[in-house]
Formats: structure tokens, sequence, C-alpha cells
């Protein structure tokens, strides 16, 4: 099962019950963008990496930061947040 049929499987529907109530975009893009307070948006961007699929399994706790860091922030400007 890949990444699409995942979410399609089963957050789906979930996101359609959770539609209105502060979801401004929900799941299906690269980040889902949320309306807490008045006046403010919430952008959040969640990505898995798997040692050995994603990054070599002898790679540093720092590098596997910095690259969770740089996918999510490259996540977040594909959205324009």
């Amino acid at each position: 099962m890949n990444e699409f049929e995942l979410i399609q499987a089963y957050f789906t529907s979930l996101a359609a019950k959770c539609s209105g109530g502060g979801v401004v975009l929900g799941i299906g893009d690269d980040c889902a963008i949320l309306q807490p307070p008045p006046n403010a948006q919430l952008v959040v961007s969640t990505d898995t990496l798997i040692s050995g699929v994603h990054f070599p399994e002898n790679t540093t706790a720092y590098d596997v930061g910095f690259k969770a860091l740089a996918v999510n922030l490259s996540d977040l400007a594909a959205m324009g947040a």
C-alpha cells in the first residue's frame, strides 16, 4: 500500500468528519492548515523517515534531525506557508 492508498483507506473519512471546526485544509496535501485562535492560522506538517529507506542506517541523530527539518520545511514552502 502506498502513501496515497493509505490516506484514502484510513484517513479520508476521518478528515471529512473533522471538516469545519478550525480545519482550513485537511489531510491529502503536504500539510494541514488549522485555525485555532481568531485571526491566525496554524500550518502543521509531519513526515516519517525510515532508517535504511530514507537515510543510511549509520546516519547520526543530528543528520537525521537535519533531514527531517529540511523535508518538513520543504512541505511548508510548497504550501506557501
